[in-house]
């Protein structure tokens, strides 16, 4: 086994450089096929068989959403303008929260709202399908009181909260540390999944912060 391993990269290398044959087929007048090797035909070289990769970080297109920056525990996610643009890109907070083993679970999207209502910024959750609508979503900042705020719909994504926040609870969000979300699985509904959504950077980053067009 120890021969065969250590024979492998030789074998590959030996693949990548063996020279290549082209075969060609024709069919007669009687209907007989013949296959013949032309050696004068230009076989693929070396380099011809490598892959000179490609950009994995790709430039934002116009219109598509991306992440400007990284502040603390949320991302800048904003809709790319057009090239020479002077119009000021539009941005979000965005956090994605996992189950504490890295999987995960729910996303969260914080916008501003326009001056003048009870609420002055507005934030999207979603949460998986096989989530339990009536339980609703409870949130909770640093062990204090939680509030619950209801589902408004769910698609094939998953399911939708959309919620207000005054600015009593943007001013506890931006004291707090760390706030604890809570939903309840539609298949055991005597169960409760609490994922932690981490507020650090949560200052930095609403002060860059969009307000969402009306």
């Amino acid at each position: 086994m120890t021969k065969f391993i250590s024979a492998l990269p030789l074998c590959a290398a030996l693949a990548l450089f063996a020279p290549a044959h082209v075969f060609a087929q024709t069919t007669t007048t009687d209907g007989a096929v013949t296959v013949t090797t032309d050696e004068d035909a230009t076989a693929p070289t070396a380099e011809d068989l490598l892959s000179l990769g490609e950009d994995a970080d790709p430039a934002p297109v116009a219109g598509k959403p991306y992440t400007r920056e990284v502040i603390g525990s949320w991302e800048m996610r904003c809709i790319k303008g057009e090239e020479g643009s002077t119009e000021v890109e539009p941005c979000q907070m965005y956090q994605l929260m996992n189950d504490g083993q890295g999987a995960p679970v729910a996303e969260v999207s914080l916008f501003r709202l326009p001056a003048g209502g009870k609420a002055i910024a507005g934030a999207t959750i979603i949460v998986p399908l096989e989530t339990s609508l009536p339980s609703q979503v409870t949130l909770a900042i640093d062990g204090g009181k939680a509030r619950r705020y209801p589902y408004a719909f769910c698609n094939p994504i998953g399911c939708y909260v959309r919620l207000g926040l005054t600015a009593d609870d943007v001013a506890a969000f931006k004291r707090g540390n760390e706030a604890v979300m809570t939903i309840v699985p539609a298949l055991a509904p005597d169960q409760k999944v609490e994922l932690k959504l981490s507020l650090t950077g949560f200052t930095a980053s609403y002060d860059k912060v969009s307000v969402l067009d009306q």
